[in-house]
């Protein structure tokens, strides 16, 4: 007795003549975007709370997609647990924001190399538990001062 098989599924490309397309092309770029949207967010989240919150939410969205798989469990738990502990970290007062925005402006004024050579002589002489402050405003000035478009976005420390 002679079976004919039966093709239960064929691409639409073989049937037209066209050749056939690479598997895992859109789930590259869903992976790459995904990628990218979560490292921009990462850029636009300068603050501990909000940053806990990001990768609460970022874990917590692909737990709930793959929700009944084992992977899902691994993710889920994390996530759960960072956005349930974001609230609770210390947030800035006011009296502190305007503070360190008083602060930077000032140190802004130390813009040329020979200027912020100096600063950093002077900073250099006390520990940095006491200038720490101080050098993270410098360093994010400094990244700013090299990004594309200058210093119009400053870093929140």
């Amino acid at each position: 007795m002679r079976r004919t098989r039966v093709v239960w599924s064929s691409s639409v490309g073989s049937r037209l003549g066209l050749p056939p397309r690479r598997p895992g092309r859109c789930r590259r770029a869903v992976r790459t975007g995904v990628l990218l949207a979560l490292i921009g967010l990462m850029q636009v989240v300068g603050r501990p709370r909000w940053r806990f919150a990001a990768i609460g939410v970022a874990l917590i969205i692909p737990g709930v997609l793959l929700r009944g798989s084992f992977p899902a469990s691994l993710i889920l738990l994390p996530g759960l647990l960072s956005l349930f502990y974001a609230p609770f970290l210390p947030g800035d007062s006011h009296q502190n924001c305007a503070r360190q925005a008083q602060l930077r402006r000032e140190l802004a004024a130390y813009s040329t190399p020979a200027d912020r050579r100096d600063l950093e002589a002077i900073l250099a002489q006390y520990p940095d538990g006491e200038t720490g402050e101080l050098r993270a405003i410098l360093a994010g000035q400094a990244l700013a001062a090299t990004r594309p478009g200058g210093l119009h976005r400053l870093p929140r420390s």
